[in-house]
């Protein structure tokens, strides 16, 4: 079939539309040869002028014409109305220089227009582009299409955007969508707005502690401006001031002084008439990680729990272990020749004065005084430790005798002085109340019940505790572990070498390999283990701080925004020794926190977040998209005096192919899009007025040929 016109009268809703097709009897081309060859006949009469020439040649036609078999369709069309998209942004940048309120104002005019617009649905949407993004966008065109998700391509008449132009995914064109229509830009702001901005090029994520990292950065300022000075923090503390060239990159080495978050921030000084300070700092964070975790582990004889310690060591791929083992003692001698003995002579020397400084935690596994560390010796582990450095004893029996590391230079920072008793009976080790607040046995699985989910124990030195916390105690309560801060360094002592037995899963074991592990991770200033801590993450909408402490309460914590505004924040009790709470957070930047104590900084944002990267308002990034759609972009103020009052432009509907966009005016299409909801079929020559059309031309030719 194929039709020969379209024809019909409508109404708002519905339309009766006529269409004439043709349904030949026998193939086309049997048609169009019987119709050349009736040309050619009537032809030759006319020529000829042969008497009935012309109703011979009605009567023809009316016969290939009855051949053809034309078929009047009548549709019943239902008008399905026209969809149009008005997205206003109201991102970062929008809540810039009263844009936000220019963006509302001219929504209120565009949705009375449109209102009034017949046979015309509109989908209003708003975009916002929150500080938690990964890249700090602005994503109109991804809510537009997201609001087309169910609209046939057909009903699509057009969409309006409320923006600054500072948009961040136009597509080239919308037919990769499947769309066809205007896109039209009203701009909010005003052409040529002062800022002046920060641009992070290069910001490490990681740095290895103790090292350097470089960081690259731009000052960009629309004022003119040729040098700036530039003050880096860290931490919340001013470390440097540089100046640097405007446009030009500048660079500057970054020191990972400590693991865990190191907090920076890049500032300059807010111009005149600068249209906002929130860019004027870049703010981003780097995760102090160690390189290699040096770690001298001394056993003093071999023992069931040695190699616990050895394969918890060797197992973290972050240390590096020296393990050293005495055999063969000082007083043990047997007269085999030195040649033949396969032992290394314990390097003393060495270790203990000459590469002592270089080890992040000493390890002191069931030691006894023997004479192979002399006194001077262990005097500089004393004095290492007072000086930043970590010792951990692990006492055996060998701890309660004259034979003691408690009798040597070392018990000036041991937390523990032994009685000289020794408690050899079962026992579970049991949390104390400092335990049940301290990170490092507060989660141990199976501490809280009571008692504790673990196995038996069966030895345990007896000692007076001097300073320190006892974190886990055996019989009798008495200290089992203990912890404690002499200077700048950490010591540790566990007074019993029966923790294999957890490892070895006897009487149902217990969480020996973690215990170990948070010990030596706590000696060695894991900032997640510290007792006293205040810290805060962003977790994409609120601060989480939390405040760890020994004591029984936590002050609140008082929040110093970029732009100077205090806030005071109570914190909840999550559980014993940790205290919680969350924040709304709104600005980008640097947030300082502090409860009377302690002290912390936390990044909000994205460093280098593109919707405070160039804040000016703008036509150039919605300019291809409209023009390739046939849109048109519009300034709604000319400057700021005339920010409360946009000038919107008209909007009237437009038949697809004809201009969209005019200087005070833009247009939406109109599809004329419809469904069938009936249709009827008429066959020309079957009805009676058609059969009785062609016998009255072919009677009129019998006619006139028999006179």
């Amino acid at each position: 079939m194929f039709p020969l016109f379209l024809s019909g009268s409508d109404s708002r809703a519905h339309r009766m539309a006529w269409s004439v097709l043709f349904d030949p009897f026998i193939p086309v081309w049997a048609i169009v040869a019987l119709s050349l060859v009736a040309a050619l006949i009537v032809a030759v009469g006319v020529v000829l002028r042969a008497r009935g020439a012309l109703i011979r040649a009605a009567a023809t036609a009316a016969l290939l014409l009855a051949l053809a078999n034309p078929v009047v369709h009548e549709e019943d069309r239902e008008h399905l109305s026209n969809i149009a998209v008005v997205v206003a942004d109201h991102s970062l940048s929008q809540s810039l220089g009263g844009r936000l309120e220019q963006t509302e104002l001219a929504t209120a005019q565009i949705r009375q227009q449109l209102d009034g617009v017949p046979n015309l649905d509109v989908r209003w949407v708003t975009s916002n582009s929150d500080i938690a993004a990964s890249t700090g966008e602005t994503r109109l065109f991804s809510d537009l299409f997201t609001a087309l998700s169910d609209v046939p391509p057909d009903r699509f008449a057009g969409a309006i955007m409320i923006t600054d132009g500072q948009v961040h995914d136009v597509p080239p064109t919308l037919a990769d969508n499947g769309y066809d229509g205007p896109v039209h830009g009203l701009l909010t702001g005003f052409r040529d707005q002062r800022d002046r901005r920060i641009v992070l090029e290069r910001a490490p994520r990681f740095g290895i502690v103790g090292e350097t990292q470089p960081v690259e950065f731009r000052v960009d300022d629309d004022g003119g401006a040729r040098f700036i000075d530039v003050d880096i923090s860290v931490d919340g503390e001013v470390v440097r001031t540089k100046q640097v060239t405007v446009g030009k990159t500048a660079t500057f080495q970054l020191e990972v002084t400590h693991g865990g978050h190191t907090v920076t921030e890049i500032s300059v000084p807010v111009a005149d008439g600068e249209l906002t300070p929130h860019n004027n700092r870049a703010v981003f964070t780097t995760d102090g990680v160690r390189e290699r975790l040096r770690v001298l582990l001394v056993s003093g004889e071999p023992h069931p729990g040695e190699r616990t310690w050895r394969n918890l060591l060797k197992a973290d791929a972050a240390v590096d272990l020296v393990h050293f083992t005495i055999l063969r003692p000082p007083e043990k001698q047997d007269g085999t020749p030195i040649r033949e003995l396969s032992l290394i002579a314990f390097p003393t020397r060495e270790l203990f004065s000459v590469k002592l400084n270089e080890f992040d935690l000493i390890i002191f596994d069931r030691y006894q005084r023997r004479g192979v560390l002399p006194i001077l010796y262990l005097s500089n582990i004393a004095r290492y430790v007072e000086q930043g450095g970590a010792v951990l004893v692990a006492a055996g029996p060998a701890f309660a005798t004259p034979l003691s590391l408690h009798r040597t230079p070392l018990a000036e920072v041991l937390p523990g002085s032994p009685t000289g008793n020794i408690s050899i009976e079962p026992f579970r080790p049991l949390l104390t109340e400092a335990g049940l607040r301290h990170p490092v046995t507060r989660t141990l699985p199976g501490g809280v019940a009571s008692p504790p989910d673990w196995g038996r124990w069966f030895r345990l030195v007896d000692v007076v505790q001097t300073s320190g916390d006892a974190l886990m105690a055996g019989p009798r309560e008495m200290p089992l572990v203990i912890l404690d801060r002499r200077g700048e360094g950490r010591v540790a002592q566990l007074l019993s070498d029966h923790s294999w037995l957890w490892a070895r899963g006897y009487d149902g074991g217990g969480p020996q390999a973690e215990l170990l592990r948070r010990l030596a991770h706590w000696l060695m200033k894991e900032p997640d283990l510290e007792e006293e801590s205040l810290r805060a993450e962003f977790d994409g909408q609120h601060l989480i701080i939390e405040r760890q402490t020994m004591a029984d309460e936590s002050a609140p914590v008082r929040i110093t925004t970029p732009t100077g505004e205090v806030h005071e924040v109570t914190l909840n009790e999550a559980s014993q020794g940790l205290w919680r709470a969350q924040w709304a957070a709104s600005e980008v930047g640097l947030h300082r926190l502090a409860d009377g104590r302690l002290t912390a900084v936390a990044a909000v944002g994205n460093a280098n977040n593109k919707e405070l990267r160039d804040i000016g308002a703008t036509a150039e990034l919605l300019r291809p998209i409209a023009g390739n759609t046939g849109g048109g972009l519009y300034w709604l103020s000319d400057d700021s005096r005339d920010l409360a009052s946009p000038q919107v432009p008209r909007v009237r509907m437009a038949l697809a192919g004809r201009r969209m966009t005019g200087g005070n005016w833009l247009g939406l299409r109109d599809n004329n899009a419809y469904v069938v909801r009936a249709l009827r079929s008429i066959p020309l020559f079957s009805t009676l007025l058609g059969l009785a059309g062609l016998l009255f031309l072919l009677g009129a030719t019998w006619f006139r040929e028999g006179r």
